[in-house]
């Protein structure tokens, strides 16, 4: 592709950052060029970023319906797995699988929730309620 030629579509990433992209100066030599975006990769990610919306509201229905702790709705919206928070908390995989229940989860420490509101950055009581302040 000619520089002259690199997408400069607009996404909602696009007006934060810009991506690096090869191509052919005029004399056919490989040169960067920065991209703001290109409409086939903005689908892409579109579609992946309803997916994980999608996710996220299905998190908050099993909590609502105590069949999971908060856990893991900040873990939907954090796009962690089990894998990743425990490396975060320090917890086992084990003990964060055990968290996930809410009549577990109802009864840890003050200590043992501050360690996922840090994590989560969030308070304990947002923790709780799974209350969220976008930045």
């Amino acid at each position: 592709m000619k520089k002259e030629d690199v997408p400069q579509d607009l996404s909602s990433l696009g007006k934060l950052t810009n991506e690096v992209c090869y191509a052919t100066d005029s004399s056919g030599k490989y040169v960067t060029a920065l991209s703001r975006g290109w409409d086939v990769k903005i689908s892409a990610l579109d579609t992946a970023w309803d997916e994980v919306t999608i996710r996220i509201e299905a998190a908050r229905q099993k909590v609502l319906n105590n069949e999971a702790s908060p856990l893991l709705f900040f873990m939907e919206k954090g796009l962690m797995d089990v894998q990743i928070l425990a490396g975060y908390t320090g917890y086992w995989q084990w003990q964060v699988k055990r968290h996930l229940k809410p009549n577990v989860f109802k009864k840890l420490t003050a200590k043992q929730l501050k360690r996922y509101a840090d994590v989560f950055n969030v308070t304990i009581d947002d923790l709780k309620t799974m209350n969220v302040h976008e930045a």
